[in-house]
């Protein structure tokens, strides 16, 4: 019997409770216990334990008490070796994938949510064992089950990153690198194309582990796992992914899913095919290539790392990027995704305030707790740093049409998974300099400092002449008013209200604030902002605008102003999205310099 076990039973479903039962051999003199505050992947502390209740502790026959330390940390004092007996609640109601969630129909948990942290006993093997489930509920988990069909992780990090699906759900599977990968749909209506899905997934998976292992990936079992899965839990909105070391949990709505007898890809399927491949994509870089100071997580507090431009924002350049290179997308739309990337990050002003150094450090204040005035005041380190990502990858690749030795942004990252995550001893975690270190010896020392500038400070990246070299054309598109006044917007039901105004905007000029509701515009009613428009006489500029604020009528005076030009120069006057397109006549050289990024 294993040192640490915990028993998880469904308490009551319906107001969606987990009963948990954690037994401690031979525990310490005065034994500390906690939960965790956060979740590795999702930096904002959480505060698990105000879902907890009910604990006690137990001796045989002998209840004992609980003194709790600080918000999820308790000490009980033990008497003798004989078992420790801890019984809780947990309330589980959070359909995000970071959490735990239980109703009549469905159940999901992370051991961050569940498990308490026995101090001292980290790193011996913790058991898990299921009580009695509704009747035809199934299970689908990562984490190595036993013969008694319990689950066994090595340690308390590895229970940690293996979450649980409970319930009626869709499974398919196909082997990819010589593992099996399972894929667990829950909640899909019966018109779900659950074969595709499974197909399309399998063409990720397979591109990503000949992008990471190369001539390795036609061995038996190249991945650093043995068996993976997918949890997709679809609802009617929500949107979102976790990664773990072999496994991940995605929160996608229902509608985006492929149907049956449809063979087009819609955006919504598009973009949950980018999740997939983003989340899988974290399987090598995050879980195992990682931070150095994350090796071993502090669960209790905030745990700092200026990377996250690397580890969120590469990901995020490849997982649309492997889409390409896996046949699932032309390069039409490839460039259509990188165009909404691109102009999302020039229409925010603080990009010009917040590195992505910063941002990543800051993301436990700033990422994960938006507000009206953040896109005034910090830039993402996903979209930003997927930009980062393309300009290198492109400056590397032009290397060799300056008459230098071709290399590319794949390189780097294969070089630095062979020097830091494989062999004898390697723990994966990296540090800014091992990435400035391998990119000099690949890319020469110029372009190594430039890197460190891109990330330690805030000017736009050099994207159009590198898009130029290659191929691709950077046009303006077509704005919306909201855009040209920039003007975020909430208008659901026929209400305009404002979410969010850009620094430095026509609509910041105005006066125009969060929370204002836009009414109407020279005497005309609005339903649609781009009826303001239709308001002006020929030649006239001036919109009246009659908004109203706290209860009050406002009346403001905005001009209506031109589009930006591409490349974003008047972003903070105004957000002129950008479109990326291929040129209609490139020179074979930039032809095939195009075939080698897109093709990998």
């Amino acid at each position: 019997m294993a040192d640490i076990r915990y028993r998880v039973e469904i308490d009551s479903a319906h107001d969606h409770h987990f009963q948990l039962t954690l037994t401690i051999a031979a525990p310490a003199a005065e034994q500390h216990i906690s939960l965790p505050a956060w979740i590795p992947g999702s930096y904002l502390l959480r505060e698990f334990a105000r879902h907890l209740s009910g604990l006690s502790a137990s001796q045989g026959s002998r209840q004992l008490e609980l003194e709790q330390l600080d918000k999820a940390t308790w000490r009980v004092a033990c008497s003798g070796r004989s078992a420790l007996v801890l019984r809780y609640r947990v309330y589980a109601f959070d359909p995000s994938v970071r959490a735990a969630f239980l109703d009549a129909q469905r159940g999901f948990f992370n051991g961050s949510s569940l498990c308490l942290r026995v101090h001292g006993r980290e790193d011996q093997p913790h058991v898990l064992e299921l009580g009695r489930l509704p009747e035809g509920w199934q299970v689908a988990t990562a984490m190595p089950q036993q013969a008694d069909g319990s689950y066994r992780a090595a340690d308390y990090d590895e229970l940690l990153d293996h979450p649980f699906e409970l319930g009626h759900f869709w499974q398919g599977r196909f082997l990819a690198g010589g593992a099996e990968h399972e894929l667990v749909v829950s909640g899909a209506m019966p018109s779900f194309d659950g074969e595709r899905l499974l197909a399309d997934t399998q063409r990720i998976c397979e591109a990503q582990i000949q992008f990471w292992h190369g001539a390795a990936a036609k061995r038996r079992s190249p991945v650093p796992f043995q068996r993976y899965v997918f949890f997709l839990n679809t609802v009617d909105e929500g949107y979102g992914g976790l990664e773990h070391r072999a496994s991940t949990a995605l929160l996608s709505p229902r509608r985006d899913l492929p149907r049956q007898g449809q063979s087009e890809s819609s955006d919504g399927y598009v973009r949950l095919l980018g999740l997939i491949s983003h989340e899988y994509f974290h399987t090598w870089n995050v879980k195992r290539l990682k931070p150095a100071n994350y090796v071993r997580l502090d669960y209790a507090q905030e745990n700092y790392t200026e990377l996250l431009w690397f580890f969120e924002g590469f990901t995020s350049y490849y997982d649309e990027l492997i889409l390409v290179r896996a046949g699932l997308i032309d390069e039409a739309r490839y460039l259509k995704l990188l165009s909404s990337t691109l102009s999302g990050v020039l229409a925010t002003p603080g990009r010009k305030v917040q590195s992505l150094a910063q941002a990543s450090f800051d993301a436990w204040i700033k990422y994960y707790r938006q507000d009206e005035n953040s896109p005034n005041s910090s830039i993402s380190y996903y979209g930003k740093g997927a930009l980062l990502a393309l300009a290198l990858d492109l400056s590397l690749r032009l290397r060799h049409a300056d008459g230098e030795a071709a290399t590319s942004l794949d390189e780097l990252m294969r070089g630095l998974w062979l020097r830091h995550a494989v062999g004898e001893g390697a723990s994966g975690g990296i540090s800014e300099a091992d990435i400035l270190g391998l990119l000099a010896e690949i890319g020469g020392p110029a372009l190594a400092q430039q890197l460190v500038e891109w990330v330690h400070g805030n000017e736009d990246l050099p994207l159009p002449p590198l898009f130029e070299r290659m191929g691709v054309q950077l046009r303006a598109d077509k704005a919306s008013l909201a855009q040209r006044l920039g003007l975020r917007l909430n208008d659901s039901a026929g209400s305009l209200l404002i979410k969010q105004v850009l620094a430095g905007s026509p609509a910041a000029t105005a006066g125009l604030c969060a929370g204002d509701e836009v009414l109407a515009c020279n005497g005309w009613r609005l339903r649609r902002l781009d009826e303001a428009v239709l308001t002006l006489a020929p030649g006239e500029f001036q919109l009246r605008l009659l908004v109203a604020r706290d209860q009050r009528i406002v009346e403001l005076q905005a001009d209506l102003p031109a589009s930006s030009a591409p490349g974003g120069a008047a972003v903070g006057a105004s957000s002129t999205p950008v479109q990326l397109c291929l040129a209609d006549k490139a020179p074979a050289r930039a032809l095939s310099l195009r075939r080698a990024w897109l093709a990998g």
